[in-house]
């Protein structure tokens, strides 16, 4: 990991999680923390580590943006997060809500950065936009003077990209596992409590 070049992260963590409650979703536990919690200790390593959402609490050290117009979709998120990730010339971006996600799996990304992207692909072949390492300077291109709610796939369609798809151990769930619904969250909830305990996906 030392002759990786040093890396920034985003964590968008907005969103009204209206399928939830409305609770906020990444405040929500998986496990014995909440999902920001996981995904922080995922990007251990990166300065600085920024999240992009309404007010909440974070760990000391960590910062806590608001994209503008607030709740204006990822694209403004990864744009206000953008602006406070300093001068690191790499930037890990990942959504709040992936209780399973690991450092190892951040650190096969950058290992894997070539052009202006990498990014996680689920077993089903589909594209994680928001678990991929990015060249700061082209994300920034990207998303200058994107309108609210643009499609997050559109801004990074021209970028060349990458694909990774991480291997799973049976009985381990997926570090691209999200909580979107209650079901989901359920399940997650269930899988952590039965998760041996390690670092999981390599």
């Amino acid at each position: 990991m030392s002759s990786l070049p040093p890396f920034a992260a985003i964590v968008l963590a907005g969103g009204r999680a209206a399928r939830l409650g409305g609770r906020p979703k990444p405040q929500l536990e998986v496990g014995d923390r909440t999902m920001l919690s996981s995904v922080l200790a995922a990007l251990d390593g990166a300065v600085p580590r920024v999240v992009v959402g309404p007010p909440q609490p974070v760990p000391a050290g960590v910062l806590l943006v608001r994209e503008s117009p607030p709740g204006g979709g990822p694209v403004p998120a990864l744009a206000a997060g953008l602006a406070a990730a300093g001068d690191a010339e790499v930037v890990a971006v990942l959504a709040a809500d992936l209780p399973f996600v690991t450092v190892d799996v951040v650190t096969a990304l950058r290992e894997r950065l070539t052009g202006d992207g990498v990014l996680v692909v689920d077993d089903t072949g589909r594209d994680q936009l928001l678990l991929g390492v990015w060249r700061t300077a082209v994300l920034r291109a990207a998303t200058a003077g994107a309108r609210p709610h643009a499609p997050l796939r559109g801004v990074l369609a021209p970028l060349a990209v990458r694909r990774y798809r991480p291997a799973v151990r049976a009985g381990v769930p997926a570090p691209w596992t999200d909580c979107d619904t209650p079901a989901e969250l359920a399940r997650a909830r269930a899988a952590a409590a039965g998760r041996v305990p390690g670092r999981g996906q390599e």
